[in-house]
């Protein structure tokens, strides 16, 4: 209600002008009682028992009007008490400029509720100036307890006046005309009473001739039965020619106030029973969002440490074990909890659906539990998912990789200490000392024989040395052993070097001795080692272990092998020449006679073991040409699986990809009922639903390919992730859109809609979408609007955008056009209107009783309140007050008055 506005106006005295003027006939009359002791002593005592009327629900009263409000306090405590308003905290000096600066903060709160104060300051207040005192305390009165009265168009004094004629009209004696001589004789007082309570007076043994009798009477009813302290002496009234108007209005509108409340109980019970039961439902469905994200988000605290273990397992198997678990995951422990999540959005926008619809505060759910934040978890959590497959793969590919590599160093290391087995000794014997000749030139060519050998196997070292390096690069759980044995090889290489170079140093110093080297002996230990290591090379190789995850690097292999094979026939001439060459040595010594020892001075090589080595290369290369056969046929099983997948996956993303834009139109599409709509996109529902299986077949060809060690898939650019999670972002976007439609239905029920205007605006919606979905722009919507007849200016426009899209997106939904469409015409309630109701039935006390709530309430909405309501802090108030303006504030989640 728009406060009248009031100026006050003193000099001398003070007069009190308003917006409408009171009783112009009666200027004279009131300037001339202004000075007349009489209405300052009325006056006085009327507005002291007024005051006290409201400060003893605060516990306390004044004695002397003019004394008692000097220092601003009480006068503030009386604002607070009848306006139900906190005021600023008053200064607890007792300094004149405190009381001066208490009272001027109650000065600022009156002119704050609309009222002029026109020549009255706080020094008169403290100075105790008694006019300018009760000056001010007629501007309380009038503004807090004349002003917001209202009977048929009329308020203020005229509806005070007009309710005073309306229920005393049928009383014999009576004719209220004005608030002075009207009220003298005390009939027109007893009257109110009897209309009101006619078990208080006998009106009918009430005299005329007897004023005092039947003011008295009027007095001390009020004051005994309602509540109505006594503010006025009956002989002051009786013996003033024209009572003061003030003062009877004052003691009157407490008559008002004490009657006019119990015809507004029953109103207010009953707005107070829809509130609470709107309420509780809506506080039913908070709780059981509030159960529900719980759940999912300790599930998902839970579930991410799982996944973020990065633990490395030592072997396959186990790492083979945790992929198995992981897959586990995903097909049996995530899909219910995808479920609960879409449900959880569901559940939250119905809820704000229905407290939008009964102008409740939007939902904010506990800390963290937002739909934000379990967006945000559940982001986080397939993040995390995603990281934890990646390195399961990546390790899994490791461990291969380390086996492989382990292996290979093994095999390597055990053929070149094979080799070094005993030649540090050699190195080491100083037989050249007693040797003659001829062995000294033997022993000069052996060793440079061994020289060649010595260099032909530094590449096998250093292989040796580079495995060990990657074995350590992947962290390879024996890498200890493996630098151990790696270190002793390379110490003994080192050694074998320094020897080496010693022994050759030795045997110059002594070449001049010998002459001649049998030239035969030296040729085929030069030709029969680099031979002999080529042959070792080429075991090695073909014992070699490989790793391939395609045909073309199987190919790769298998023309690498045929071109070895190539070379077989070249090798076998060179080994036919080494032996021609000891065939030869052969036959000079028979030729000549000659007693050969039958060992070659320069090298540890015969003829049979070059043969031996031949025959087992011979016989490895078919072992070689299987091993590749075997394999190339376990990639031809990979490409088959890798091309099941593929036709699979080709065809399930594109059905996922087209089944999501046919949902984003489907809202705008569908005619017919909201009834017939939700039917049609539950039957779409279900079809979509009816297709998993083709989701589980495919996951069970991802699951082979898995097995069988399938990391790529050149032909789809679909993996298993994409698939999954177009699936989840399908079913959810199904979801919600069938959630739109149970709030359009939700709010068609609420705002009583008919099929036809819902028909209505959606014909004019799909009208002005042109890019039909589902979403206008504000060029759009502002000719929609024109269509259906708004008359729209730019402030218009622009304060109608921050409705339909508060968090400007740039779109208007159609469940937002829907929402504007009904806001404006639907009836609410506000947390004033419930705390005025309540007021009302704790008869104008901040604080209500539980005897109250169970009288005037139905016995499961009184229970409610006295469950919610924190008990009222007090002076003077009895045990058991509740205070209902918090409670009041807390429905619509405002904060207290």
């Amino acid at each position: 209600m728009t406060a009248v506005e009031t100026q006050i106006t003193y000099s001398n005295s003070y007069t009190i002008q308003h917006e409408e003027a009171y009783m112009t006939q009666e200027e004279d009359w009131d300037r001339d009682l202004l000075l007349d002791p009489a209405w300052e002593k009325q006056q006085r005592k009327t507005f002291t028992a007024w005051c006290n009327s409201h400060l003893r629900k605060a516990g306390t009263q004044i004695e002397n009007i003019e004394e008692d409000f000097r220092n601003g306090l009480k006068l503030m405590l009386l604002l607070e008490v009848i306006s139900g308003e906190r005021l600023p905290k008053p200064d607890k000096g007792k300094m004149r400029f405190h009381k001066i600066a208490n009272v001027n903060k109650a000065l600022d709160f009156i002119c704050s509720k609309g009222v002029k104060l026109v020549s009255i300051g706080a020094e008169e207040i403290v100075d105790g100036n008694v006019k300018m005192t009760l000056g001010m305390i007629w501007t309380i009165i009038l503004r807090f307890a004349i002003q917001d009265i209202s009977v048929e168009e009329t308020s203020a004094k005229e509806g005070l006046l007009l309710w005073c004629q309306r229920k005393t009209a049928p009383y014999r004696n009576v004719n209220v005309q004005n608030f002075h001589i009207s009220w003298k004789d005390g009939l027109a007082l007893c009257a109110l009473i009897h209309r009101h309570r006619p078990d208080l007076i006998d009106y009918s043994k009430l005299r005329k001739d007897d004023p005092i009798g039947n003011l008295n009477t009027a007095f001390e009813v009020a004051e005994k039965f309602l509540d109505i302290p006594k503010m006025l002496d009956a002989e002051d009234i009786v013996n003033t020619p024209k009572p003061d108007e003030k003062a009877i209005m004052t003691y009157v509108s407490c008559f008002y106030h004490a009657f006019a409340g119990a015809e507004q109980a029953e109103t207010a019970a009953n707005r107070i029973c829809k509130v609470l039961a709107v309420n509780q439902e809506n506080e039913k469905l908070m709780e059981e969002y509030e159960k529900l994200a719980s759940e999912l988000l300790e599930w998902i605290r839970r579930t991410i440490p799982w996944l973020e273990n990065r633990v490395s397992e030592q072997t396959m198997r186990a790492m083979q074990q945790k992929l198995e678990d992981f897959r586990d995951y995903r097909r049996i422990h995530k899909p219910p909890r995808v479920q609960e999540k879409c449900q959880l959005e569901i559940n939250f926008n119905t809820l704000q659906t229905k407290l939008r619809l009964s102008n409740r505060p939007a939902f904010m759910p506990s800390e963290g539990k937002m739909v934000s934040d379990i967006a945000n978890a559940w982001k986080g959590l397939e993040q995390v998912e995603k990281g934890y497959e990646e390195w399961l793969l990546t390790e899994i590919r490791r461990l291969e990789r380390l086996d492989h590599l382990a292996e290979k160093f093994k095999q390597k290391c055990g053929m070149h200490e094979a080799w070094t087995a005993g030649k540090e000794d050699l190195l080491s014997q100083k037989d050249y000392e007693s040797a003659s000749l001829m062995e000294i030139r033997a022993l000069m060519r052996k060793h440079e024989a061994f020289e060649s050998d010595l260099a032909a196997h530094q590449d096998r070292v250093e292989q040796i040395a580079a495995i060990a390096q990657e074995l350590n690069e992947l962290d390879y759980h024996d890498a200890a052993t493996v630098n151990s044995r790696c270190q002793g090889i390379c110490d003994q290489w080192d050694n074998l070097g320094t020897l080496t170079q010693k022994r050759r140093d030795s045997l110059e110093r002594v070449e001049k001795l010998w002459e001649t080297i049998d030239q035969l002996y030296l040729e085929f230990a030069k030709r029969a080692a680099p031979f002999n290591n080529w042959m070792d090379g080429a075991m090695e190789d073909l014992q070699d272990m490989f790793i391939v995850h395609s045909i073309e690097e199987i190919q790769s292999l298998i023309t690498a092998h045929d071109q070895f094979k190539a070379t077989l026939p070249e090798a076998d001439k060179e080994r036919m020449a080494t032996i021609g060459i000891h065939s030869e040595i052969l036959k000079i010594a028979q030729t000549y006679g000659i007693k050969l020892s039958g060992i070659n001075p320069y090298t540890n090589l015969s003829p049979q073991d070059i043969g031996n080595k031949w025959d087992t290369v011979k016989h490895l290369v078919p072992l070689r040409d299987q091993m590749l056969q075997e394999e190339v046929a376990r990639q031809q099983a990979n490409e088959r699986l890798r091309r099941q997948f593929a036709a699979q996956a080709n065809i399930i993303g594109p059905w996922i990809q087209t089944k999501m834009e046919e949902i984003s139109h489907v809202s705008v599409d569908i005619a017919g009922s909201l009834e017939e709509q939700m039917n049609s996109l539950k039957q779409y529902e279900q079809n979509i639903i009816n297709y998993k299986s083709n989701i589980d077949k495919l996951e069970g060809d991802h699951q082979l390919s898995q097995e069988s060690l399938i990391f790529d898939n050149k032909h789809t650019n679909y993996t298993m992730e994409h698939i999954r999670v177009g699936w989840e972002q399908l079913l959810t976007t199904i979801a919600r859109t069938i959630n739109e439609v149970e709030n359009q239905i939700l709010t068609r029920d609420a705002k009583g809609i008919s099929q036809e205007q819902l028909n209505e605006f959606r014909a004019s919606f799909n009208h002005f979408d042109r890019k039909r979905n589902g979403m206008m722009d504000p060029d759009d919507f502002r000719a929609c609007l024109i269509s259906m007849g708004y008359d729209l200016g730019e402030v218009e426009f622009a304060r109608i955008m921050t409705l339909v899209d508060p968090n400007n997106t740039g779109v208007v939904t159609f469940q937002a056009f829907i929402d504007f469409m009904t806001r404006e015409t639907a009836e609410t309630d506000t947390a004033e209107q419930v705390m005025a109701s309540f007021k009302i039935l704790a008869s104008d006390k901040n604080y209500i009783t539980v005897d109250e709530l169970r009288r005037e309430l139905p016995p499961e909405q009184a229970e409610y309140c006295i469950s919610r309501m924190t008990r009222y802090v007090g002076p003077d108030v009895p045990s058991g007050a509740l205070d209902y303006i918090s409670f009041s504030s807390a429905l619509y989640g405002e904060s207290d008055l």
